[in-house]
């Protein structure tokens, strides 16, 4: 048998096409060649397969071979193939017999010792697996990772002699089993933690409760970093199909799969100094950027007006679609960005604005420059924007009155008000087009009457117009209330703070 053909998958976004390894060994002076469109990691794996090879007490052949990654037309990258093409030099050269090679697919990167090391991307590789109903030989390093998808056969490997044993009936390998992962770890910042700040509270509550953005403005100190990075702890449970794709993502990008973490919603931060790239991902080979590492969850742009403009600008879109797309000359991605935007920022450069304990030292001019660093059409796609201001109370006082909620008392009220939510409309408020909430938020005549008054004052757009139905609709689930009333209007009306002060608009 001079022919071998192998499967093994490329990675594409999110996404693992399938590949056909075909090895070919002829007749000819020695040379190793490996075609279709393989980039410079799937070339240098010429040389680690070679070492592998031999150091696995195999002999490699000193014939002309040829390693084809079908489809030619598809971008291949990473060392995912080396096992499957050194599987398929053993096959062609008859070391290795295997009749079922076929139910089989392959993925790891060979050390020159013969070891399996883990590779990015294991998880979707096992989700395009499972509709083959094939079985699949990884590294062990992706073992936990790959055994997130259930009905797949996972069999973990730690040296490349292991799948030769295995793949010959000599000695088989354990399969891997999802009861292996371990449990996720509960959060260790509880809401209760916060003193005072309970309009800012009821705020991320209603926020968690719909999936609405929420922008917190306030001096230094006043807690509005502390506020956010509890959000996560009253958010719902992921669902299992959130937790596979956010767990994808992850796999796909350059941390990496956490196994401690894979249950919990992801909370990103990145500093104000990031790019328009490092937000939305890019690169020769697309990766996923913070916007899509926060999907289905949350996404912490803190000293939101020192972020550069233009990366700011980038947040439109995913905000309203829910996606980001990456296009390059040679290849072209697609990555869900369906994340929870929550930002902070001072009134002003100093921070003092407006605080009638602070004495503010900035000019009109600084604080209307500061203040467009926000443009418009941003401002717009926040559902709710809130003033966190600093307590007159001392924090001794705060701590001495009675304790407010804790994260699991919220996080129920949050449950319970996606249920009547996902009951409604099969998603949450944020999520809800125009056509939907025409249907699913109608108003009378007077409570119409109302918000177009406000609306009036205020000279909000369309846009703005949604956002307040939508935070109406959650706050009227959040009370078990059928219809949006005066109250839930009002209540949503007032979390439009930077609207209210036309000063911050551009």
């Amino acid at each position: 048998m001079n022919l071998a053909i192998l499967n093994s998958r490329a990675s594409c976004g999110i996404q693992a096409p399938l590949v056909r390894v075909e090895t070919h060994i002829a007749n000819g002076l020695p040379k190793f060649l490996i075609v279709g469109l393989p980039d410079t990691e799937v070339r240098e794996s010429r040389e680690r397969v070679r070492s592998a090879i031999l150091n696995a007490q195999f002999y490699f052949p000193s014939r002309r071979i040829t390693v084809n990654l079908a489809p030619a037309d598809l971008p291949k990258e990473g060392g995912r193939f080396d096992l499957a093409i050194a599987l398929g030099i053993l096959l062609a050269s008859g070391q290795l017999h295997c009749d079922n090679i076929e139910e089989y697919e392959f993925a790891g990167e060979l050390a020159l010792s013969g070891e399996l090391r883990a590779i990015h991307g294991a998880l979707p590789f096992a989700v395009a697996m499972r509709e083959q109903q094939r079985k699949l030989i990884i590294s062990q390093g992706n073992a936990d990772e790959a055994a997130l998808v259930h009905d797949i056969n996972v069999f973990p490997a730690n040296h490349l002699i292991e799948v030769v044993n295995h793949l010959s009936a000599n000695k088989s390998l354990s399969r891997q089993t999802p009861t292996d992962l371990p449990q996720p770890q509960t959060h260790h910042c509880d809401m209760q933690d916060v003193h005072g700040q309970s309009q800012a509270k009821r705020a991320l509550e209603i926020a968690a409760a719909g999936g609405h953005s929420l922008l917190l403005v306030g001096p230094p100190g006043t807690g509005k970093t502390m506020l956010a990075s509890r959000l996560p702890s009253i958010l719902p449970p992921m669902r299992i199909s959130e937790t596979l794709q956010t767990a994808a993502i992850a796999s796909i990008s350059r941390q990496g799969f956490v196994s401690h973490s894979w249950q919990q919603r992801p909370f990103r931060a990145p500093h104000h100094t990031a790019s328009s790239v490092a937000l939305v991902g890019g690169g020769s080979t697309p990766r996923p950027g913070e916007i899509s590492l926060a999907h289905n969850g949350v996404l912490f742009l803190d000293e939101l007006p020192e972020f550069k403009r233009a990366a700011l600008e980038t947040l439109r879109e995913p905000l309203e679609s829910g996606m980001i797309t990456i296009s390059r000359a040679a290849r072209q991605a697609e990555f869900p960005a369906r994340f929870q935007l929550i930002a902070a920022m001072n009134p002003c450069p100093c921070g003092e604005s407006g605080d009638p304990q602070g004495n503010c030292r900035c000019t009109s001019e600084q604080i209307q420059r500061y203040q467009q660093r926000l443009s418009g059409p941003l401002l717009d796609r926040i559902d709710m924007q809130i003033e966190v201001a600093r307590s007159q109370e001392s924090l001794f006082q705060q701590k001495r009155q009675q304790k407010s909620d804790n994260s699991a008392a919220i996080q129920q009220r949050v449950v319970n008000a996606r249920q009547q939510q996902l009951r409604r409309a099969q998603k949450i408020n944020a999520h809800l087009s125009s056509q939907e909430l025409e249907f699913y938020c109608q108003l009378n005549l007077a409570n119409e009457q109302f918000l177009e008054s406000a609306l009036e004052k205020l000279r909000l757009s369309n846009r703005a117009l949604h956002r307040i139905l939508r935070v109406a609709r959650t706050i009227a689930d959040l009370s078990a209330a059928d219809t949006i009333n005066q109250t839930h209007l009002s209540e949503a009306l007032s979390y439009r703070y930077l609207d209210r002060r036309n000063k911050y608009l551009k």
